[in-house]
């Protein structure tokens, strides 16, 4: 039997002892398990470890299997494609505020044996702030990027960048009073970051659609968060490595 930890409650203070604005969880559809077979703990367990871990569909699906539960590895990429979005959406209101200080860098994978660019931010905390995966490395790309983040975290004060010319650009137009700083070696943050995604990826076969990367891209950021402690959830578990478990077992209660 899959047990998960008690729901933990939520603290009006971050681990640093700075006093933030914490909401609960906020339900984002009340009838989002209905019709599957499998109870939600089943399903989010099989979510949890597939965005945690550097497995592939067929790898949860022999851990499960062991475990008695028997589902197809396709069934668990749907359930992947299906719940991560809800997760992140109802995890949002505990989100911590990001920093000031933003680290910003394209990266690249493959979908479907087509290049395709990732754009992605973290700031002076090693909290993710935004992903976005695009077609092109342009400046259209560039700006979705850019006004994406700005609307759902604020401006920021820095803003770190190599010399990609539409990084520069859009920068200058939308932030021209954010210290914009591309000296070389300033943007090891974010690129090494990017490695984390890249181990994240390689266990796959492969991406199959720009909606499929999206969705693996935008968990695997989630996760990284809820494991760096950029989430109030988990925050009252037994151990440090029981957080992310803990940070499930609440976020299962409201989607």
């Amino acid at each position: 039997m899959i047990r998960f930890f008690g729901t933990v409650a939520l603290t009006d203070r971050v681990p640093s002892g700075e006093r933030v604005r914490v909401n609960r969880p906020s339900a984002v559809q009340s009838d989002s398990f209905a019709g599957y077979r499998f109870p939600p703990d089943v399903i989010l367990l099989a979510v949890r470890w597939y965005l945690r871990y550097g497995l592939s569909y067929r790898d949860v699906e022999e851990l499960l299997a062991e475990r008695g539960i028997e589902v197809d590895h396709v069934t668990i990429y749907r359930w992947v494609q299906r719940f991560t979005p809800l997760l992140i959406d109802a995890a949002r209101p505990c989100r911590h505020a990001v920093g000031d200080r933003w680290f910003v860098d394209e990266t690249y994978v493959k979908v479907n044996g087509v290049w395709r660019y990732v754009y992605r931010a973290v700031d002076q905390h090693g909290q993710v702030i935004d992903v976005y995966v695009s077609k092109r490395r342009n400046i259209a790309a560039a700006t979705k990027f850019f006004e994406d983040a700005l609307s759902n975290h604020g401006r920021p004060a820095e803003v770190t960048t190599d010399l990609a010319a539409p990084l520069l650009r859009v920068i200058d137009e939308l932030i021209p009073d954010a210290v914009h700083d591309t000296e070389q070696y300033s943007n090891n943050r974010i690129e090494n970051d990017h490695g984390r995604l890249k181990v994240r990826l390689r266990p796959m076969r492969g991406l199959c659609t720009d909606r499929t990367a999206s969705v693996v891209i935008r968990g695997h950021a989630f996760m990284q968060n809820v494991r760096r402690g950029h989430y109030e959830l988990g925050v009252e578990a037994r151990h440090e490595r029981l957080r992310v478990a803990a940070a499930f077992d609440e976020l299962t209660e409201v989607i």
